[in-house]
């Protein structure tokens, strides 16, 4: 049993005996009222969302979850498939399940699938990917003493703010937690 305090997006927790992927986490301390959790969780049996209040001192069981490293192959008819490294077997993951994160997916990259009860429902992608822009503004030299960004859309559709320097066919690293430009790769 962990504090919903300590309670992260991606986490897997248990509430009535059902498994819950936890969307979305939100500290509220309202004035003089007690603080409390909100969290957006989809249950992984049904696949339905909802919103759950939580005071700040609950606590809530951590599902045994089960992470099996596998390489990400294609994508076809609204499914992903991966492949496990140590049997060659291939699985599919709806669109749906992987969500955003499938913009930062590329051929070949190596990342953790999610297992609850022998049953995939979730992807852990590695902190880092290179991808590659095919879309930028021009680099106006001296246009401002500030720092700046600029829209940048990537190999994979992903759009992200890029420094002024980066230029059409650079290779960027992306944090994959935030979504955010790095460095060049």
């Amino acid at each position: 049993m962990i504090q919903v305090t300590q309670v992260k997006r991606g986490m897997i927790i248990k509430i009535e005996d059902e498994p819950y992927s936890v969307l979305e986490v939100t500290h509220i301390t309202p004035g003089n009222w007690r603080g409390m959790v909100v969290m957006k969780v989809r249950n992984l049996t049904t696949g339905l969302s909802k919103e759950i209040r939580f005071r700040s001192t609950d606590r809530v069981e951590e599902a045994e979850v089960e992470e099996v490293e596998m390489e990400y192959i294609y994508f076809s008819d609204g499914k992903y498939y991966f492949m496990n490294l140590d049997n060659y077997e291939q699985i599919s993951l709806d669109e749906e399940i992987i969500g955003d994160r499938a913009k930062l997916l590329t051929p070949n990259i190596r990342v953790k699938v999610q297992y609850f009860e022998d049953k995939p429902f979730g992807i852990i992608l590695p902190k880092t990917v290179v991808l590659k822009v095919i879309e930028t503004q021009a680099y106006i030299k001296d246009a401002t003493a500030q720092a700046q960004t600029k829209p940048a859309v990537l190999e994979t559709g992903y759009k992200c703010r890029v420094p002024p320097f980066i230029e059409v066919g650079d290779l960027i690293k992306i944090d994959t937690e935030t979504g955010e430009y790095l460095e060049r790769a």
